[in-house]
């Protein structure tokens, strides 16, 4: 058989072979590439699949935060300061000034979460877990956990934050592999900030535990575990800072760490100073309240006067349950005390009514005192 002749290819027969491959090595016009290339000022490894690499970058840079901390040192001194007075005040004041304020600052919160509990309602639920409906009973049960973790019990970094804060936040994990994600990874973001000052740390780990938590009620829970963190800076006698006494300006702040940290110290400082005057103005009561009851018999006036020490608001069976006396009996005093201008009621209703002390003798803005 005589072999078949074979002849050049010519650009009539590469015409007849059909369309291009993408495998063709013959040079391509750039236009015409299905891919995009990589720049030429970035290496080829970048571009290895299974693609281009992301630039990771810290979501918090503990950096950022001592730049501003830095840039905020005179404001940071001067919260530092007030939120000693309100320590010690607290260390050496009566029993019951620490969950009053507890009670006061979680209803202030409230308005900003939007759970808008009333001190009325969040004290009656507090007291005698009575008060709960079909329409707001979670918002009230996150409430009621709020006050408790402000007013008692380890803060979140009690122990270390990935336990301390499991168990701030009553997670139940067993070791380090059942720790929520959200708790493990705000634990890495607050080890890397270690060094900052505590304010500047409760600041991060709200905007923090914000950004990582999606269980309802983070707004809720990133302001507590920050108050009770920001307290490490006191002796003891302050469990928590307060935050939203002066209105939520310390939680809304937004933008780059140094806007935030602004928003945080003065906020907090404003909330601070309005708790040490109205501590100002329950010890000017207290001490109006026990002279005017002076002349009043048996025990129940003294643990009254405790009682309205200690709650903002109080309903005759939370009175009744606090002081441990008959509801006539309390009923009974409490008109005695309305009738000497020492309390208010506050409902105007003729059932399930609400007293509160009268702080108005005291004055809108009464001197600190030092002791």
């Amino acid at each position: 058989m005589k072999p078949i002749p074979t002849y050049p290819d010519t650009d009539e027969d590469k015409a007849d072979e059909g369309p291009r491959s993408i495998y063709d090595t013959d040079e391509a016009d750039e236009d015409d590439l299905w891919f995009i290339p990589p720049p030429e000022n970035q290496g080829q490894d970048n571009f290895l699949p299974p693609g281009p690499r992301v630039d990771r970058q810290m979501l918090f840079d503990p950096r950022d935060w001592r730049t501003a901390q830095a840039e905020l040192s005179s404001e940071l001194a001067e919260l530092a300061v007030t939120f000693g007075a309100l320590d010690e005040r607290l260390r050496n004041g009566p029993k019951g000034w620490v969950h009053r304020l507890a009670l006061m600052d979680v209803s202030d919160l409230g308005w900003w979460t939007g759970d808008r509990i009333g001190v009325d309602r969040l004290a009656l639920w507090c007291g005698l877990r009575i008060g709960a409906t079909a329409d707001d009973s979670q918002a009230l049960f996150r409430a009621g956990w709020a006050v408790r973790r402000l007013a008692q019990g380890a803060g979140p970094s009690e122990g270390g934050w990935r336990s301390g804060l499991t168990s701030f936040l009553d997670r139940q994990a067993q070791g380090v592999e059942d720790t929520p994600e959200a708790v493990a990874d705000l634990a890495d973001v607050m080890h890397d900030a270690f060094s900052l000052h505590p304010v500047t740390q409760a600041a991060i780990s709200f905007h923090a535990w914000r950004a990582l938590s999606e269980r309802v009620g983070q707004d809720t829970e990133a302001a507590v575990i920050a108050a009770r963190h920001s307290a490490t800076m006191g002796r003891g006698g302050a469990t928590f800072m307060p935050l939203a006494l002066s209105g939520p300006s310390a939680l809304r702040g937004s933008g780059q760490p140094h806007e935030r940290l602004a928003a945080w110290i003065q906020g907090a400082g404003q909330a601070v100073l309005a708790a040490l005057l109205h501590l100002e103005r329950v010890a000017v009561w207290e001490d109006r309240a026990r002279d005017l009851t002076r002349d009043l018999s048996g025990r129940t006036p003294p643990v009254l006067v405790d009682a309205l020490r200690a709650w903002p608001m109080v309903s005759a069976p939370l009175a009744a349950e606090l002081t441990k006396a008959s509801r006539a009996t309390i009923q009974r005093n409490l008109d005695l005390f309305v009738q000497r201008d020492l309390i208010r009621e506050v409902t105007g209703q003729g059932r399930y009514r609400v007293w509160t002390a009268d702080l108005s003798a005291a004055g809108s803005d009464p001197v600190l005192r030092q002791d």
